[in-house]
């Protein structure tokens, strides 16, 4: 079930977007097939496979592509894929005998997905690196952060998924699109550091306009504005409020009773620091709960700031369904939704290697192969 039920994927197991890109198209009914390694690769966070949200919705073959007919095994998968995704740095598929220029010649539809944090080439293509490195050479980092300290790193949302799975799966379905015309695949080379850039575009063009201040914290979207910002309660706890539009700050001003004369000089930057402290001393005078009850679902924009184990039990997301049940623990929904091509709940994550014996049988492979890889310690 699901708008991309019928599309087969094989991803080369790695860490962070790799997986997030392939669980968000197994999420929407792709049927992705891992390739994982037969040995923990003692990359990435430690825990059970069980907890492991961005390897739902797949089945797990274990191999060791250091061993010639392991690839070779693999190869024959790829024959019949239409996509492939890989997260090696440059160069390692290629050593491995699983690079594009292969590949591409046994399956010349293939749409062969590549996920790096600098790219394939330039200077920096062979660094080792992480989302918060992606993002400070991006010029997302220096943007994020409180005006009078350092940069604060935001999760790693912006480069590692972000700029990094959601750009490497629309160049996927973009590539699989063009196949239609064509009859060709392609590869399809995603960069952290540039979906980061391009995450960016707007601020580029404000700093151009001359409409946005470099400084951390001097502008309508970086908590410089005291209308667009975060306070605390009386009881500790925090809310946000996002009133950019005249109208919007007018109903705040109007529910939280704050003076007008703060509405008819929005964007004046000079009482930006008064207005700041007023509002933050109106918003200590009541808890988290009872603002809810006043501001919640009104034109004030405004929203409770939930923990992860909050967000979960608000009635809005209850009503939407935004997060399922599975494993035992709660996590968030597939998303986006769609009208007719519904997907369907997702799977748990599987046991490294479960299907294996399945999955090479439904590519081919007969008993004495699979016996003969397994003795030569080329799958788990």
């Amino acid at each position: 079930m699901g708008p991309l039920a019928g599309l087969r994927i094989l991803e080369l197991a790695s860490i962070g977007p790799g997986p997030m890109c392939a669980m968000l198209l197994a999420d929407l009914g792709a049927d992705v097939v891992r390739v994982d390694r037969i040995e923990p690769s003692g990359l990435g966070v430690g825990m059970s496979t069980a907890f492991d949200v961005c390897a739902r919705n797949r089945r797990s073959i274990a191999v060791d592509l250091k061993r010639a007919e392991a690839c070779a095994a693999v190869l024959r998968l790829i024959d019949r894929a239409d996509v492939l995704i890989e997260g090696f740095r440059p160069g390692v598929a290629e050593r491995l005998g699983l690079g594009p220029d292969v590949c591409l010649e046994r399956n010349a539809r293939l749409v062969y997905g590549r996920m790096t944090g600098f790219g394939q080439d330039g200077k920096l293509a062979q660094a080792a690196g992480h989302d918060l490195n992606y993002i400070s050479l991006a010029g997302a980092l220096h943007a994020i952060g409180p005006r009078d300290g350092a940069p604060l790193p935001p999760l790693n949302l912006i480069g590692d998924y972000g700029g990094g799975a959601l750009y490497l799966a629309l160049g996927i379905l973009s590539a699989l699109f063009e196949r239609n015309q064509s009859g060709k695949g392609q590869v399809v080379d995603a960069a952290m550091v540039e979906g980061a850039a391009s995450l960016m575009s707007i601020f580029y063009g404000l700093v151009a306009a001359g409409t946005w201040q470099t400084a951390r914290g001097s502008n309508l979207l970086d908590g410089g504005a005291p209308f667009y910002s975060v306070y605390e309660t009386s009881d500790g706890m925090y809310v946000s409020v996002a009133a950019l539009e005249n109208k919007f700050f007018a109903e705040l001003a109007r529910l939280i009773g704050l003076e007008t004369r703060f509405v008819q000089e929005q964007m004046n930057r000079r009482l930006w620091p008064e207005l700041r402290t007023k509002m933050a001393e109106i918003f200590k005078h009541r808890t988290r709960a009872q603002w809810c009850e006043l501001l919640e679902g009104t034109d004030a924009c405004f929203a409770p700031v939930l923990s992860i184990k909050e967000a979960p039990d608000h009635p809005h997301s209850r009503q939407r369904g935004m997060f399922v049940e599975l494993n035992g623990f709660t996590q968030p929904a597939p998303a986006p939704r769609f009208s007719r091509s519904v997907p369907d709940v997702p799977q748990p994550p599987p046991e490294t290697g479960a299907q294996t014996q399945q999955v090479l049988e439904k590519a081919g492979f007969g008993p004495a192969e699979i016996d003969a890889l397994r003795r030569a310690g080329a799958i788990g």
